[in-house]
C-alpha cells in the first residue's frame, strides 16, 4: 500500500481541508495516510471524519513553518536535525522510507528549502524545479520552473528539460514528449542569453526537442514540456490564472446582470461553462511536483480545499506507482555519462 505523508498544517485554513482531503483520498485511492502536525489541533478534526477501515495515523509535529520564515531563519529551521515543524517531520518520513511521498499546501519556499536540505538533490541535478500542469488546446503541458529558481544558468534549463520529459512520460502518459524552450520568438536565435545558451544543450541531447516556443504555442499544445527560469515561469503561471479567473468571473457577471434571454442562455451553456471551469481549476491537479529532489515532494496552493488536497494525493500516488523518481535518476545519470 502506498504511504503518503500529508502536512496537516499546510493550507491557509489548516487543518480542516488538509485532514478532510486526506480522508477522502484514503477512501477513494486506497492509500495509507500519515498526517503530520500539531496533534492537539488535528485529532479533533479527524475524529469528526468517517475513518472506518482506513489506514490513517497522526505524527505529532508541534511547530510549523510560516510565510514569516525567510532567509537565515528558514534555513536554520529547514536543516536542523531536531526540527519539529510539520514539513521537516513529514519529509524526514520520506527520507527514512517511512512514507513514499510528501504532500503540502504550505509555503512554497519553505517546502523547497526543507526538501532540499533534508532529502538532497538527485545526483547530477544542480537545482530542483517546481513543475505544475498547464491546460492546453490539445491536453496538458508540464511547465518548469515556475518559482523555485528565479535566476538560472543554461545547464539548469537543460536539467529541467530532462526532469520534465520523464515526468510527462511516466506520470502524464505522454510517449516521447516534445520539449520546448519558452522564448519571445519561435525562431532559433531569438530569446535572451539564457535561452540562447541552453539551445545547444537541448539540440545535442536525446530529448525530443521542439525548439523555441512562445506562450501561445504552450497554450496551443505545441509541446508537452515547456522549460524556463523560475521568474518567467512564475509570471506566466500567475498571469494565466488571473486571465482564466477574469474570463469566468466576467461571463458569470454578464449572465447574472443580463436580460431574461441572457439568463436563459446562461442556463443552456451552464454544462459547457462547468467543463471550462474544471479545465482551468488548479484544484484538479492539486499540487505540483518538486522535481530534482531525491524524494517525492508535492506542493499545492495555500488556498487548497479538501478537493485539491485529495487530488494532490492522487497525483503523488500515481508518481509512486510509476516509479518516476528512479526514472529521473536514470535519465540524469545517462546525461552525465554522455557529457563526460
Amino acid at each position: 500500500m502506498v504511504r503518503i505523508v500529508v502536512d496537516a498544517m499546510g493550507s491557509d485554513n489548516y487543518p480542516v481541508p488538509d485532514v478532510e482531503g486526506a480522508v477522502q483520498a484514503a477512501r477513494e485511492y486506497g492509500v495509507e495516510i500519515i498526517l503530520v502536525g500539531d496533534e492537539s489541533i488535528i485529532l479533533p478534526v479527524l475524529e469528526k471524519q468517517d475513518t472506518k477501515g482506513l489506514k490513517i495515523s497522526v505524527v505529532n509535529a508541534p511547530e510549523m513553518l510560516s510565510m514569516e520564515d525567510k532567509g537565515e531563519k528558514l534555513v536554520l529551521k529547514a536543516r536542523s536535525k531536531d526540527a519539529k515543524n510539520s514539513m521537516a517531520v513529514g519529509i524526514d518520513l520520506v527520507k527514512s522510507r517511512g512514507a513514499d511521498a510528501f504532500v503540502t499546501a504550505g509555503n512554497t519556499g519553505a517546502g523547497m528549502v526543507t526538501a532540499l536540505f533534508r532529502l538532497g538533490r538527485i545526483r547530477g541535478v544542480d537545482r530542483p524545479a517546481l513543475a505544475p500542469i498547464f491546460p492546453t488546446a490539445t491536453g496538458t503541458c508540464v511547465v518548469l520552473d515556475i518559482g523555485a529558481n528565479p535566476d538560472c544558468k543554461p545547464e539548469n534549463l537543460f536539467q529541467f528539460g530532462i526532469l520534465g520529459s520523464i515526468y510527462a512520460e511516466k506520470v502524464r502518459g505522454v510517449k516521447n514528449p516534445k520539449v520546448g524552450l519558452i522564448s519571445n520568438g519561435e525562431e532559433e536565435g531569438k530569446g535572451n542569453e539564457l535561452v540562447k545558451g541552453a539551445t545547444p544543450l537541448f539540440k545535442a541531447s536525446k530529448l525530443n526537442y521542439f525548439g523555441n516556443v512562445e506562450g501561445k504555442e504552450v497554450i496551443g499544445g505545441k509541446v508537452d514540456v515547456a522549460v524556463t527560469d523560475g521568474f518567467t515561469g512564475n509570471v506566466m503561471l500567475k498571469s494565466s490564472e488571473a486571465v482564466a479567473k477574469l474570463i469566468t468571473d466576467r461571463i458569470r457577471e454578464i449572465i447574472k446582470n443580463g436580460s431574461v434571454a441572457t439568463k436563459i442562455g446562461g442556463l443552456l451553456v451552464k454544462p459547457a461553462l462547468g467543463a471550462i471551469k474544471k479545465l482551468l481549476d488548479p484544484s484538479e491537479q492539486g499540487a505540483a511536483p518538486l522535481l530534482g529532489i531525491n524524494g517525492l515532494v508535492f506542493i499545492g496552493h495555500g488556498r487548497s480545499d479538501a478537493f485539491a488536497i485529495k487530488n494532490a494525493i492522487r497525483v503523488a500516488k500515481h508518481a509512486v506507482d510509476v516509479n518516476v523518481l528512479d526514472a529521473m535518476k536514470s535519465a540524469i545519470e545517462e546525461s552525465l555519462k554522455n557529457s563526460a
